[in-house]
């Protein structure tokens, strides 16, 4: 593995972490926050339902940006919003006004989850380009393991405004990060025309392409699972099994762990048997593992070990399914990756915020209808997957 080739990795991993950090962190303060801001439930998993939107929408502008005037620049503007909206939500007085600059931040983080995306498809393509993105994803994942634990830590002596200062601090330095350590991938030449034409004709282009629509929507239901259980899984670890904040973050660490290790396989098992057979096979073990679990509990088992090594499993078959998908998707599309990438990604946000406000409606405080919804998740993953990767939706395909 080259150098250059790691240090990309490190950075863009680096990157695409913010914007999930600033979930992650923040994840063990909603019960504190509720309380503190006299907020219901289902209001206070809205501040996490309104970053997914704004975070998935926004990438529909960021993405064809990258490709007119490169990748850096957008990088710039989307850092320092973020930045802004996080100094806001620290200062919030009300749910209201947290919701507001959550949005804020959504849209500023939206720039470096969309460009890294086309960052790796301008340096690589196929099972190379999975492996980048693999080894981005073990860099970003220390997002899921360790910024929990980072939330509590801070939450716990100065309160849950702390952990808006935090990630303010990381914004700037991942501008640092992009100033010093990133190339520029798109250079002038590759530029399209920067014209409404041009990046409606590209976004036409996708939204006609039944494959990419179908590979984007296979890993867009899979990450709205993991999306539910990020809305979630604070109240039912902590308001249901009686978990402390620094308890619930070394649980929802384990549970992220079964998707990061299993990520680190994709490049090799695709490169082995192909990306599609990968797919299809992950999305079975996926869809397999989050049935089982429902029955489960269905069956009246709610016990905190039983959820915990299922939903392991569960998100082991998801840890496969993304990045493959994420680079299936942009595999053709290499002129417009910056568009490509923004779609995919805006599509795939919007439906994860679509299952945060079912979720909401139906949360009772108990562990079912977490595990219903991710049930439905694995269910809808495996008809994509059949309608999409199929032989027969595959007949005319070329060889992988």
């Amino acid at each position: 593995m080259s150098s250059s080739f790691v240090k990309n990795a490190i950075v863009l991993g680096l990157l695409a972490a913010v914007g999930p950090f600033a979930i992650d962190m923040y994840i063990p303060a909603l019960p504190t926050i509720a309380a503190d801001l006299h907020a219901s439930t289902s209001a206070t998993q809205m501040t996490l339902m309104a970053f997914f939107v704004s975070f998935g929408v926004c990438q529909l502008v960021y993405g064809p940006v990258s490709d007119m005037a490169g990748r850096k620049p957008p990088l710039y503007f989307g850092l320092g919003l973020f930045a802004f909206g996080s100094v806001g939500c620290g200062l919030s007085p009300s749910i209201e006004w947290l919701i507001f600059f959550r949005v804020i931040q959504g849209i500023g983080a939206s720039a470096v989850m969309v460009i890294p995306r086309a960052i790796i498809r301008d340096l690589h393509t196929g099972p190379e380009a999975t492996r980048l993105m693999s080894t981005v994803m073990l860099v970003f994942s220390v997002s899921p393991i360790l910024a929990p634990l980072a939330g509590s830590a801070l939450i716990v002596p100065f309160g849950w405004r702390a952990v808006f200062a935090a990630v303010t601090v990381a914004s700037v330095l991942a501008i640092v990060l992009v100033a010093l350590c990133l190339p520029e991938t798109r250079p002038p030449q590759d530029r399209i025309r920067v014209s409404l034409g041009a990046v409606f004709g590209g976004f036409g282009q996708l939204l006609l392409d039944r494959r990419f629509l179908g590979i984007t929507f296979i890993g867009g239901v899979g990450m709205a699972s993991f999306f539910t259980f990020l809305a979630t899984s604070s109240f039912v670890y902590i308001g249901h099994f009686g978990l402390t904040p620094v308890q619930y973050s070394l649980a929802f660490s384990v549970n992220a762990i079964g998707f990061i290790g299993a990520s680190q396989f994709a490049s090799r098992l695709g490169a082995r048997f192909g990306m599609t057979r990968t797919i299809t096979a992950a999305v079975a073990l996926f869809c397999f593992f989050s049935i089982a679990l429902f029955v489960i509990t269905l069956a009246g088992v709610d016990r905190l070990d039983v959820l915990i090594v299922m939903l392991f499993l569960t998100f082991a078959g998801l840890g496969l399914v993304i990045p493959t998908t994420m680079v299936l998707a942009l595999e053709d599309h290499g002129p417009i990756a910056g568009i490509a990438s923004a779609l995919g990604g805006t599509l795939q946000m919007v439906a994860g915020g679509a299952l945060i406000v079912v979720v909401s409606l139906f949360f009772d405080g108990t562990t079912l209808p977490m595990v219903a919804i991710i049930a439905l998740c694995g269910i809808g993953t495996l008809a994509l997957t059949l309608g999409t990767l199929g032989r027969r939706a595959t007949a005319a395909q070329p060889a992988e």
